[in-house]
């Protein structure tokens, strides 16, 4: 690896293409290095992973109404849509909307958490769309995620977006540009051009995951995702991009980012380096915002040791910045103490997570989540004793860089009326690839199977595992086998219309 210095450039002064990095990204993308045998055999656990949590999805109003946009874009030879038979097939950004929003509406999928936060199989829905609809192989896609893993870990690692209210997906639309790149063999200056125009087009606000937040949050990767491969064809067709979008004098850097003198510091494999990123990334055992992992094993662990858990006086959770202003009270929101709260904010209040997790002594992705759940006059009570506070030494070992160091976890001291103290701390989540239980394959298929039973028919689950297990031997025309099909009464009751429901003779049914 090799790590390059990236800052603000006058207009006056000359940065050569070559010593800017999208051109450095494009070049690690267009570089026609091997995929190591572990890497693709997880980036087969990330089909399977993703998968899983868009057919546990596939039935609430986000992904309906996703899906909805995406049917009526038929294409040919086009891409799949979760939910749908394989033979119906959309044009290939559609695609990649529809099933980025079933992928993400759970935020159960994987993880990196550097100098920023990602998803990094956000990366495969785009660009899984653009294979199955340009008729490349399993060895093609492979190559193409393992590139999309690769740029996006590095710039998460890093370039941090979230110290200035800037959503992640910024990264996400760059990785998933070159990620395309990689897929179709384009030459390095296509692929320069296409991460550019992806930065430009998916910089937002944190807006998405802060107050009330909706099911943009969903949305708001599966918007990057569509982006990226709008930007590939633009580019493809001969247009630029803004240069240099990160170091130009009123760029990224300079006016989003931390100003003119700032210097970040990126890290990239060298020409004919193996890319490896992935095997970096971990996934999630339980439907929660990552840094609450381990806090709800760790919940599981402490609840026997507490014993009656109305006898608490209060639950101070002494952990990293990030899991503190993010998730905890230090983000100063009220919505994340309100059991009338939506979905997508419990998901972001550790508070409400860890209370209902030691009431519960597990986490489940739709009944953790319900009305009832949150409403429950026991769980409010011990959620409003609940609070978060950053410790130095969490924060330094949320930014190690050291395996033994790394940690997302806390310290929880539980003080209970009678002044007895209960107190205990987890450093990673035990499905991480450093935990006490790290998934392997067996565990995706279980994840998989939980998440698809009952809306998934079992002969669909077996198809599906079969050929996401020959991923690295698939023809063409395999690839539309990565797709599930489930009965129309599993899509929900959602029937969501809009402006592209019009025809001829008016609104469709």
């Amino acid at each position: 690896m090799r790590t390059h210095s990236v800052r603000t450039w006058k207009s006056a002064e000359h940065l050569p293409r070559e010593d800017q990095l999208a051109w450095k990204i494009a070049r690690v993308a267009a570089d026609p290095v091997a995929v190591e045998a572990e890497v693709a055999d997880m980036i087969i656990n990330r089909i399977i992973d993703n998968a899983a949590v868009a057919a546990a999805s596939l039935a609430r109003r986000p992904v309906a109404s996703a899906r909805s946009q995406a049917m009526a874009h038929p294409f040919s030879p086009g891409a799949t849509v979760f939910g749908m038979t394989t033979d119906q097939r959309v044009s290939p950004e559609w695609a990649a909307w529809a099933n980025g929003v079933a992928v993400r509406e759970l935020d159960f999928h994987d993880t990196f958490l550097a100098a920023d936060y990602s998803h990094p199989a956000d990366n495969i829905p785009p660009v899984l769309a653009v294979a199955q609809h340009t008729g490349l192989s399993g060895a093609d896609l492979i190559r193409g995620l393992a590139a999309a893993y690769e740029i996006q870990v590095n710039l998460v690692r890093g370039i941090c977006l979230h110290e200035h209210k800037i959503d992640h997906i910024a990264h996400l639309g760059p990785s998933a540009a070159a990620g395309i790149g990689t897929l179709l063999n384009l030459p390095v200056e296509t692929i320069y051009q296409a991460v550019q125009q992806a930065l430009h087009t998916t910089t937002t606000t944190r807006q998405s995951r802060k107050g009330e937040i909706s099911s943009w949050k969903a949305y708001a990767p599966a918007f990057a995702g569509k982006m990226a491969i709008e930007a590939v064809d633009r580019v493809m067709r001969g247009e630029g991009a803004p240069s240099p979008a990160w170091e130009g004098e009123d760029g990224f850097i300079a006016y989003l980012l931390s100003g003119p003198s700032a210097v970040y510091h990126v890290p990239l494999p060298e020409h004919s380096e193996p890319k490896r990123a992935i095997l970096d990334t971990y996934t999630k055992e339980h439907s929660a915002e990552y840094q609450s992992q381990a806090l709800i094993d760790l919940a599981r662990r402490m609840a026997p040791k507490i014993g009656d858990l109305a006898a608490i006086e209060s639950i101070v959770i002494h952990t990293s910045h990030h899991t503190h202003y993010v998730i905890g009270t230090g983000a100063g929101d009220p919505q994340k103490m309100d059991p009338k709260a939506s979905r997508e904010t419990l998901d972001h209040s550790i508070m409400y997570i860890f209370a209902v997790a030691l009431e519960d002594g597990r986490w489940h992705h739709v009944d953790s989540y319900s009305p009832e759940r949150a409403s429950r006059p026991s769980t409010v009570a011990l959620w409003h004793k609940i609070s978060t506070t950053e410790d130095p030494e969490w924060t330094r070992r949320y930014h190690a860089h050291e395996p033994n160091e790394k940690a997302f976890g806390g310290r929880v001291v539980v003080t209970l009326r009678d002044g007895r103290v209960v107190e205990d701390e987890l450093a990673l989540a035990d499905a991480h690839p450093n935990g006490a239980r790290p998934f392997k394959r067996p565990d995706y298929i279980r994840k998989f199977m939980e998440l698809s039973e009952g809306v998934v028919a079992p002969t669909e689950q077996q198809r599906f595992l079969e050929v996401a297990h020959s991923l690295q031997e698939l023809k063409p025309e395999g690839l539309f086998g990565l797709n599930l099909s489930v009965n129309p009464d599993q899509l929900g009751n959602h029937r969501p219309s809009g402006i592209f429901d019009f025809t001829s003779n008016g609104r469709t049914p």
